[in-house]
């Protein structure tokens, strides 16, 4: 997928083409996640739309639940979706900065035998 050190940087589109693919990839992450929990909420807690978008929301970025679980069953989903989430958070992230860091090692050729 990425150029190996003996070809040259790809070209600014290229590399903004990537990033835009990978930003894309990223947000579809994210989305996708949020729909997953707020249809978590909706079925184990009988949230609203609107308060399972916020507690998933809150989730995804760090911040813990708005309104804590009644049901056993919404327990248990929000510890899952606590855990899922943490892991949601750190590859989103990764997958915005990978290319960003590849084209800054790849200028400076960088070698793993250094």
């Amino acid at each position: 997928m990425y150029e190996s050190r003996k070809h040259p940087p790809l070209p600014r589109i290229h590399f903004l083409r990537r990033l835009a693919l990978h930003a894309a990839a990223s947000m579809g992450l994210v989305l996708g996640s949020i729909v997953i929990g707020m249809v978590g909420y909706g079925y184990f807690e009988g949230l609203a739309w609107r308060d399972a978008f916020l507690n998933s929301a809150m989730l995804l970025g760090g911040m813990g639940p708005v309104d804590a679980p009644k049901t056993d069953g919404g327990k248990i989903f929000a510890g899952l979706y606590a855990l899922y989430a943490g892991l949601v958070f750190i590859v989103a992230t990764g997958l915005l900065f990978v290319p960003i860091l590849h084209r800054l090692l790849h200028k400076f050729h960088w070698d793993e035998s250094q």
